[in-house]
């Protein structure tokens, strides 16, 4: 079994990434080792954990995988490959359509056994309901707010069906540019007119959360 480590500390710990870095690399090592693995590559990304966005290293190390250069991926944590269910379940569903495997070892998530496998299918089954969900409040939130066409902008201006809108699609895992392209794509009016820019959703998030 070819595997790929992935290691992954935040802009914060960055000061002390060696410390960090090492710990994870000993451990992963230390397990393929024990299974008779071979380790193809160790690779590591210096970014935040909330987002699989700007990770370069991993965003290379899934496109190695896909195209069969090794067979599984392993991480020490899972909070280091992801802090989102719906992220980590995302990657397991493009591992089991690819043909690949993800073990994480602090979570004894091991999708090369059948009780791995299952707690894979299990999880991918449950972002599938949560993103359907999501989905479904989004769209009748976002109804609501057409239908009442109020101008939005600042704060006391801003309808609650739209903020609640804003938490919904922030909380589902959208970008704040993303939830500013989709306000401004379904006609949403701020109170100035035009588009919507992330900076203002952000804002609107952070002060009514």
């Amino acid at each position: 079994m070819r595997a790929i480590a992935y290691l992954r500390v935040s802009t914060e710990e960055q000061g002390d990434s060696r410390a960090g870095i090492d710990a994870q690399e000993e451990t992963i090592r230390a397990e393929i080792a024990h299974r008779g693995w071979t380790l193809t590559d160790v690779r590591v990304d210096v970014a935040s954990g909330k987002s699989l966005r700007k990770r370069d290293e991993l965003g290379r190390t899934l496109r190695d995988l896909a195209a069969g250069e090794a067979d599984v991926l392993v991480v020490a944590k899972l909070d280091r490959l992801s802090r989102s269910v719906m992220d980590f379940a995302a990657i397991m569903e493009t591992a089991k359509g690819e043909g690949w495997s993800i073990v994480v070892l602090d979570m004894d998530v091991d999708m090369t056994t059948s009780m791995g496998e299952l707690v894979a299918n299990i999880m991918i089954s449950l972002a599938q309901w949560e993103r359907r969900v999501i989905g479904e409040r989004t769209k009748a939130a976002l109804a609501v707010v057409k239908s009442r066409g109020t101008p939005l902008g600042r704060r006391s201006n801003v309808d609650p069906e739209t903020l609640r809108l804003i938490r919904i699609l922030r909380d589902g895992g959208r970008s704040y540019q993303g939830i500013a392209d989709a306000l401004t794509r379904e006609g949403v009016d701020t109170a100035q007119g035009g588009k919507w820019h992330a900076a203002t959703v952000r804002k609107l998030y952070q002060v009514n959360a």
